[in-house]
């Protein structure tokens, strides 16, 4: 089976489960707005897949929505098997993705730091000129 068709496959498994997560949650207590998810790893043999999620959220309001997503693992699989053609629906497995919050603190460190501002390492247009009637 060549890399191309697993990446293709887990590329219609993320967009599935990713439309799929407001049907299924809807009666919880779990805003659906807040999970993202940000790439499925489907195994060789096409019967198990992680799906990583990241929750917006304290740490214990992520693992109460993963807790929450674990629970409802069955209904994502039934989705599937719904909505896709596949020999067989791969069993999944839910974690917790912190890419996104690095990424989010990252950012946040850049706009932290101090730089000057870039009009102040630029020449002056008065400079310029004060400079250009000086040499004349």
């Amino acid at each position: 089976m060549s890399v191309n068709r697993i990446e293709r496959i887990n590329s219609l498994l993320k967009r599935v489960i990713g439309d799929s997560v407001f049907r299924v949650l809807m009666g919880d207590e779990v805003s659906a707005s807040a999970i993202t998810v940000t790439g499925v790893a489907c195994g060789k043999d096409l019967r198990n897949a992680t799906v990583r999620v990241s929750v917006f959220g304290e740490p214990a309001e992520q693992k109460r929505v993963l807790g929450i997503l674990i629970h409802h693992t069955h209904d994502f699989e039934r989705v599937i098997n719904a909505e896709v053609r596949m020999k067989f629906t791969p069993r999944l497995r839910f974690e917790l993705d912190h890419s996104l919050e690095k990424g989010d603190h990252v950012l946040a460190l850049l706009d932290s730091l101090s730089i000057p501002a870039a009009e102040s390492t630029a020449p002056n247009s008065q400079d310029v000129s004060l400079d250009s009637a000086a040499a004349t």
